[in-house]
């Protein structure tokens, strides 16, 4: 029983029974109110939690929710932006070329209009016109149909004596020194798009002026030269209409040279080479007015522009052009080739370093021949017993 009182008995306090303080008593309220409490603090922090991950996740969603919408308001905005802008361009665009067309129409129309009226009466041509106005100074001239804007003068000067209106008169038309246009009773040398050949009568820093003719020269641009001309030189060239709407000379007179000539083949003719071409061969102007080509494989020696050329019509090609060619037909040919050769031997003591196997080249520099035309002279020259062929060259016989 000793063992089984407590403390508090021995210190006068009332009697408390093991069991008791394991079932009853103050130590078992204190331990059910704080098994109690701690239950309710494990509620409490549950609800806490819950309430804290609620408010977390809906606070999250509604953030979510908010950049969602913002985003989809801030995309929507974007494109609806892009769309207006794209529509405004496209508009815009639209506009501009709508106003770029108008204008491109108009400005063709007012430019037909402009060449229309520039061609009432075109410069650079000898044409009949007739007497619509006189004055002190002269008369003024106009097509049938001409407009009274159109009308031209012909200076005092060059009007013939009893000239009436209603008269018609043959004239050319150019432009004077203020680019007008006037007209001339005079002859020129060329006319528009024909080939002549003109003397440079000066060089200046524009270009050379050559005399064609009239009071006026004729203006020949650096860039339309197909050399460095000079004072006094005689140059082949044609007539053109510049951007400036003047006359004015070119020395590429390829595309302007006929090909309708007189000239069959085997006929002898005379040119003058206006152009030379490394892949071609030379070009050259017979008569000044025909088209021909010494081909390269004709050309025997170094060609200078307007060198004068005797020359034979090898062909007639089916345009019309001519192709030319410096030997004679090949039985004439071989006998002036062998004679060559011969004489050559003799001056050069009876040997040559050239046989039938000779470079194509080294013959043509040597000879001014083709290999072809070489193996037949010395082909002759055998035949008449005249050398004998080794393998070192020709040799004269004795």
């Amino acid at each position: 029983m000793k063992n089984s009182e407590s403390t508090s008995q021995q210190n006068g306090g009332p009697l408390i029974l093991k069991n008791e303080r394991t079932y009853g008593g103050r130590n078992d309220d204190r331990t059910y109110s704080h098994n109690s409490h701690r239950k309710n603090d494990r509620y409490e922090k549950n609800n806490r939690r819950d309430g804290f991950d609620k408010k977390d996740r809906n606070d999250r969603q509604s953030s979510f929710g908010k950049k969602y919408r913002s985003d989809r308001q801030s995309s929507f905005d974007k494109q609806d932006r892009d769309n207006r802008r794209s529509s405004f361009d496209k508009n815009d665009r639209n506009d501009r070329r709508s106003s770029f067309s108008e204008n491109k129409r108009f400005s063709g129309r007012h430019r037909d209009e402009e060449q229309k009226k520039k061609s009432a009466i075109p410069i650079g041509k000898t044409q009949e016109l007739i007497v619509v106005k006189t004055t002190d100074f002269g008369v003024f001239l106009n097509t049938p149909t001409g407009e009274d804007s159109d009308k031209i003068l012909l200076p005092k000067s060059q009007v013939p004596k009893g000239t009436q209106l209603n008269d018609v008169l043959n004239v050319f038309v150019y432009k004077d020194s203020e680019d007008r246009p006037i007209a001339t009773m005079e002859e020129p040398s060329i006319e528009l798009g024909q080939v002549a050949r003109l003397y440079v009568k000066e060089v200046t820093k524009i270009g050379a002026f050559l005399d064609w003719g009239l009071s006026k020269d004729l203006l020949l641009p650096f860039k339309e030269q197909a050399y460095e001309v000079k004072e006094d030189d005689a140059v082949l060239v044609t007539l053109y209409v510049d951007k400036s709407d003047r006359l004015c000379a070119s020395m590429k007179v390829y595309n302007h040279l006929s090909n309708e000539s007189p000239y069959k083949k085997d006929d002898e003719v005379f040119g003058r080479v206006y152009e030379i071409s490394d892949n071609f061969g030379v070009f050259i102007a017979v008569d000044d007015k025909y088209s021909a080509l010494l081909p390269k494989k004709e050309v025997f020696e170094k060609y200078r522009i307007n060198q004068p050329v005797y020359a034979r019509v090898a062909q007639v090609m089916d345009d019309g052009r001519l192709t030319l060619s410096v030997k004679k037909k090949i039985p004439e040919q071989m006998n002036d080739d062998a004679s060559f050769i011969y004489e050559t031997l003799q001056r050069e003591n009876g040997f040559l370093p050239f046989n039938d196997k000779s470079d194509s080249e080294a013959v043509k520099n040597r000879f001014h021949m083709s290999k072809n035309a070489f193996k037949r002279a010395i082909g002759h020259l055998y035949k008449e017993r005249l050398i004998t062929i080794e393998k070192d060259g020709i040799h004269l016989n004795d």
